[in-house]
């Protein structure tokens, strides 16, 4: 007798339970069939993040110069006061609305708010290269951050589109795309930045990029942009959208059966206190600060890197071109 109910567990695992028409049960299903590495998703993950750090590291090798020919500093020395506004127009958009870019993918999904944000990067990147007032760069650079809020929605997405066991991999995988965007894009805008100075063989004095010497790196990074925008119609949305039984006691008998392991059940909880206090979570809080204390040394060392490396000699600079600047910033990408 007892051999034989001895061996049955006390507690079986019950059948994962799939709604029709549901994109995030459609990925669940595939990721229980299949428990490879899914290679397309990653693939397309790498590609949305390398074309979202493009637009930040591409500015700073001609930065210097774009302030200077916009005369909108009196002085030489007025130039680096100018050109900070300029800089942190982007982050302060992305600071601004991040949040509620993550709160609109929780409520909508995440493919809306990833394909949104690049198609927002591919139009004002275009138009921050064809800036010829002082007003028009920051207002485009503000609203390329603000309408560009898909970093913290891929992360998440990078965890929903892969088993457990992947998830290393797949945050490994932002980080790897971002720093290679920090490779990329400074060389992009320090050898295709003035092309008609560098270039007048290529581009002529009467040519668009004579008027506009700072559209062809923008023009470039739209167009990796447009690429990712065109591969984003083979990328599956990972949200559920079947309804979940929202009050607390049906909630508590809801999931019983289906976190049938109680290491599972467990887990939710905690999730779901976490998100009640989400302020109060102090190793959250402080992960946050280090990480806001970091992100300043780091944009503080570039922007003001690029401001003295390229400024005349005789003000105490290095009298370095848009080259040298793409070159030192992408050797620094490669150490990220």
């Amino acid at each position: 007798m007892a051999g034989g109910e001895a061996a049955m567990p006390l507690l079986e695992k019950k059948a994962a339970v799939y709604h029709e028409g549901c994109p995030g049960c459609a990925v669940d299903r595939r990721k229980a069939l299949n428990p490879g590495i899914p290679y397309k998703e990653f693939f397309h993950i790498w590609t949305i993040i390398l074309v979202s750090s493009l637009p930040i590291s591409s500015l700073f090798p001609f930065l210097y110069f774009m302030i200077r020919d916009l005369h909108v500093a009196k002085t030489v020395e007025d130039i680096g006061f100018y050109a900070g506004f300029v800089g942190a127009s982007y982050m302060l958009g992305r600071a601004l609305t991040s949040t509620a870019w993550g709160m609109v993918a929780d409520r909508f999904g995440r493919k809306p708010v990833i394909v949104f944000g690049i198609f927002s990067s591919f139009l004002f990147n275009i138009l921050f290269g064809l800036s010829v007032r002082y007003w028009m760069a920051i207002s485009t650079r503000f609203l390329i951050g603000s309408m560009n809020g898909l970093l913290g929605p891929i992360r998440a997405y990078a965890i929903e589109v892969c088993r457990p066991e992947h998830h290393a991999i797949a945050l490994t995988l932002v980080s790897t795309a971002w720093a290679t965007g920090l490779t990329i894009g400074p060389t992009i805008g320090g050898y295709l930045a003035q092309p008609a100075e560098k270039y007048p063989k290529l581009f002529p004095s009467n040519s668009l990029f004579r008027r506009f010497p700072y559209f062809l790196p923008c023009l470039c990074i739209s167009g990796f942009c447009f690429i990712a925008l065109i591969s984003c119609i083979w990328l599956p949305e990972t949200l559920h959208n079947h309804k979940t039984i929202k009050e607390e006691g049906q909630a508590s008998e809801c999931l019983i059966p289906h976190f049938s392991d109680p290491e599972e059940l467990i887990k939710h909880n905690i999730t779901s206190t976490n998100k009640k206090n989400l302020l109060k979570n102090w190793p959250l809080m402080s992960s946050i600060i280090l990480f806001c204390i970091v992100s300043f040394d780091d944009m503080a060392y570039t922007e003001i890197f690029s401001l003295w490396a390229e400024s005349d000699r005789k003000y105490g600079g290095l009298s370095f071109t848009s080259e040298d600047v793409g070159q030192v910033l992408a050797i620094l990408g490669m150490d990220v």
